[in-house]
């Protein structure tokens, strides 16, 4: 899928909003505020329940990574998530390099 079609199908499902659960939360995070070096996705099965997590990481930018981008749609569909909440803006990590 290309970056496009799947940046648009992620966003299309956060505009919807709270749908209820199982929800997917989805964080970017870097060195600098410029930089998404690292995606992690918080999968909510029900409420009050333990997230589990994934983590992502790119030498570029994880939002404009086509790869990454596509894995966030598959999870997003294999999951069945009915809500998808997108944590504004880039998480400034105080380490060089996030790994």
């Amino acid at each position: 899928m290309n970056i496009d079609k799947s940046k648009k199908r992620i966003a299309k499902k956060i505009k919807m909003g709270f749908q209820g659960y199982p929800e997917l939360s989805i964080a970017y995070s870097g060195s600098h505020a410029d930089l998404a070096q690292q995606v992690t996705i918080a999968f909510v099965e029900e409420q009050g329940a333990e997230p589990m997590l994934q983590s992502f990481t790119s030498t570029a930018d994880a939002r404009e990574d086509e790869i990454i981008q596509s894995t966030i749609v598959k999870v997003m569909e294999r999951s069945g998530a009915k809500t998808v909440v997108l944590v504004p803006g880039v998480l400034v990590s105080g380490v060089e390099g996030i790994s």
